[in-house]
């Protein structure tokens, strides 16, 4: 059997939707007689019943095979065209030939009613097609919708994945950067610096490999990344960290924190007279604030936002509120709203 043929449970259910037909149009054709005389309504319900399952398979083989010729959403005017001129084809030869049996048979019929019982034919005909292209559009548009999700999950995926790579290697660059700064200055933390650029890197690989991650380990790799700016700044970048434990399992997009301690640097002054303060602390709401004092570099650092940039687009991505950045007075202060796990 060809794979359009294939009979469903929606073909059983439009057939027995139409079943009471074959009663209507017997009661048209014999009367009042036709429920009165069993040796009547027997044999010519037997007839009935045998000549609608002939109907029932040809009309919906028919069907199918439209579909089958003309399954594309643009084709529904060429698809409901032929479908109809078919079931009207095949219904109204059916019915001539029950009338022609029941002739042979000698059943007293009244000619006059075959009018009536073509334009239940006809109904039958338009509940059937009605049914089997509504059944037929929703199944296209359930699919299409399945497509169009997993269509929209790729891509996000994909612009996700875009996202890390542009994190991975400009935070790669910015710490060699710093490694080279410090060989000449001080080999001995050059040496230090080396063990725990290692480490936090392991921390930005393992990040590629999920899209969240929970408030402990992002903090726990922010010590280790300020490590290294203390090693390269002393006393000039200072870190606190106000979080509530109780938030300890909530989440975050890995390395927010990171791109935005890196901003602060790379666009304040960090010196031992003018140090650079950075605090990270959670408020009532579950949003996590990362806030930094404000002292610009005389010569303005190039920018092209891709660290913020990033952070919203994660957010957005993930379907979560998106991030507030603002200026109070000299801090500037980025809200995080937390994720619950």
């Amino acid at each position: 059997m060809k794979p359009w043929a294939r009979f469903d449970r929606y073909d059983i259910l439009i057939y027995l939707l139409n079943y009471p037909a074959i009663y209507i149009a017997n009661y048209v054709i014999f009367g009042v007689v036709y429920w009165k005389d069993w040796s009547l309504f027997v044999p010519t319900t037997l007839i009935a019943n045998a000549w609608a399952v002939f109907v029932f398979v040809t009309l919906t083989l028919w069907m199918k095979y439209m579909r089958h010729c003309y399954g594309e959403p643009d084709d529904f005017g060429q698809r409901l065209l032929y479908s109809m001129l078919g079931y009207v084809a095949v219904m109204m030869t059916t019915i001539l030939l029950i009338y022609w049996t029941y002739d042979q048979f000698g059943y007293p019929y009244k000619p006059e009613t075959i009018p009536w019982v073509l334009m239940i034919g006809f109904v039958t005909n338009v509940t059937s097609a009605g049914c089997h292209e509504s059944i037929f559009t929703y199944n296209q548009l359930r699919e299409s919708t399945r497509r169009e999700y997993q269509l929209k999950q790729l891509h996000m995926q994909q612009q996700m994945d875009v996202l890390k790579q542009q994190v991975n290697p400009h935070f790669l660059f910015n710490s060699l950067n710093s490694l080279i700064a410090l060989i000449s200055v001080d080999p001995k933390k050059a040496e230090t610096f080396t063990e725990e650029l290692s480490s936090v890197y392991r921390y930005v690989l393992r990040s590629n490999e999920q899209d969240l991650t929970d408030l402990t380990t992002e903090l726990q790799f922010i010590h280790s990344y300020a490590h290294l700016l203390r090693t390269r700044y002393g006393a000039g970048f200072d870190l606190t960290i106000q979080v509530d434990g109780r938030y300890s399992r909530y989440q975050l997009p890995p390395l927010t924190l990171q791109l935005l301690v890196e901003n602060a640097v790379k666009h304040n002054v960090v010196l031992s007279s003018r140090p650079l303060m950075i605090k990270i602390k959670t408020d009532e709401l579950a949003n996590l604030y990362v806030c930094n004092n404000i002292q610009p570099k005389k010569i303005k650092v190039l920018s092209n936002g891709v660290g913020l940039t990033n952070i919203l687009a994660k957010y957005q991505m993930l379907g979560q509120p998106h991030p507030t950045v603002r200026q109070e007075a000299d801090q500037f202060v980025v809200a995080l709203p937390l994720i619950a796990a």
